[in-house]
């Protein structure tokens, strides 16, 4: 199916005279005056705490922080050895680490 609103090309007449009607039938939304939008401000300037709690969130997504934490390195193998661990599926580096730690260790 063909999309009918492409930002690759431009509109032509008809499909922007049927975009300002549909705006224009929105009562929930209407299409901002240039005076609205040269009063506009910023959401920090406007409502800083809402913004700060918000920025508070954002930080708090991701991994959390591990205690002991694993430096990338770069090293090279032979092809046998990764294609053993990668058949094992996913966390193979992991398990790959397991091992050499035991080797080190016993």
């Amino acid at each position: 199916m063909a999309i009918k609103f492409s930002s690759k090309r431009p509109l032509t007449d008809k499909e922007e005279a049927e975009i300002q009607k549909m705006i224009a039938s929105d009562p929930d939304n209407p299409e901002l005056t240039d005076e609205q939008i040269a009063n506009l401000k910023p959401l920090r300037e406007v409502l800083p705490d809402l913004a700060a709690s918000i920025d508070k969130e954002i930080a708090k997504r991701g991994r959390p922080k591990a205690d002991v934490t694993k430096t990338p390195v770069t090293i090279r193998l032979d092809q046998d050895i990764i294609d053993r661990y990668r058949a094992t599926g996913r966390g193979w580096q992991s398990r790959m680490n397991d091992d050499l730690r035991k080797a080190i260790s016993g």
